[in-house]
């Protein structure tokens, strides 16, 4: 990790924004792109990442992989994925724990798993090919879901605490899904982070969520990126920061988009939130220093 980055919050990178990024900086910040729209060999999408990661570390998302999928991943998708990494040297490299194809079909959705043994044995499997084909850790991204296997043995942190366990992975809380999932089966989010395995945690997302109603009137989220994030889980946020200290915060915008400076404030709320606790870390570093001298004095 590059020196500083535990106290960095950046945003998603969209092209549009691009001169006003370069105009505009981002103050101790970083960028995520989705590693599917960077996968053909060059052109004006490559021009701008490149233009971009001369600037500021990148996080590399991958959305397509399949993670949690019963077929065998997709060899050239992971070859493409590979070559995308040398070229760029992302600071972090991520994928979800759902599924997206199957029998040849890729859905454009990411889809739950029943938490199981066999889905664990699977899971682990295709992570250990990802991190062994791209010669480093990845981080894997908890979901948001919108229904619940019957036949799941296991509950989701605990899920995710054996899958970093077995395969040495690092995770990408999404902080936002945690919310949404939360509200869409009637838990409590405070109870899931207390039984999340926080300290494999090496990055944070936020995003923005959309409120409906299920067929009984019940609360429905789902999980948008088309607006600001919620007030809700901002306050989330803040006590998952008080139990980890500063962890890489990201700010997922990827449809109604805003103005870059709007994006920016959102990131820059972020970055206020990681130096309160960088500063707390830090006094108490510097009381904990003085008490030690005093008493060996």
């Amino acid at each position: 990790m590059v020196p500083g980055a535990a106290g960095l919050a950046g945003t998603s990178f969209k092209h549009e924004h691009l001169a006003a990024i370069l105009e505009d900086s981002l103050h101790d910040g970083f960028f995520e792109v989705h590693a599917e729209n960077y996968m053909g060999a060059g052109g004006p999408p490559h021009r701008a990442l490149a233009a971009l990661r001369e600037r500021y570390p990148i996080s590399l998302h991958g959305v397509c992989m399949s993670i949690g999928g019963p077929d065998r991943l997709d060899a050239d998708h992971l070859v493409r994925f590979r070559e995308l990494i040398a070229r760029y040297e992302p600071q972090w490299v991520s994928e979800h724990l759902a599924w997206s194809s199957h029998g040849g079909t890729f859905f454009n959705d990411l889809l739950p798993l029943p938490y199981t043994k066999a889905t664990l044995d699977k899971v682990c499997d295709h992570i250990d090919q990802v991190q062994e084909t791209i010669g480093r850790t990845m981080l894997l991204e908890n979901p948001s879901t919108y229904l619940a296997f019957a036949s799941s043995t296991m509950s989701e942190p605990e899920f995710i605490r054996a899958v970093a366990q077995r395969t040495g992975c690092a995770l990408l809380l999404d902080v936002n899904n945690v919310f949404v999932s939360a509200t869409n089966h009637g838990y409590s989010a405070h109870a899931y982070l207390a039984e999340f395995p926080l300290e494999y945690v090496g990055e944070i997302h936020l995003a923005g969520h959309s409120e409906q109603r299920d067929d009984e009137g019940a609360p429905l989220l789902i999980d948008s990126h088309d607006r600001a994030v919620a007030d809700s889980v901002w306050a989330l946020y803040r006590d998952v920061i008080a139990l980890t200290g500063p962890v890489p915060t990201l700010i997922e915008w990827d449809s109604d988009l805003p103005a870059w400076s709007e994006l920016r404030r959102q990131a820059q709320t972020a970055r206020r939130i990681l130096a309160t606790r960088t500063g707390e870390d830090e006094l108490a570093r510097q009381t904990s220093r003085t008490a030690h001298a005093a008493h060996e004095a």
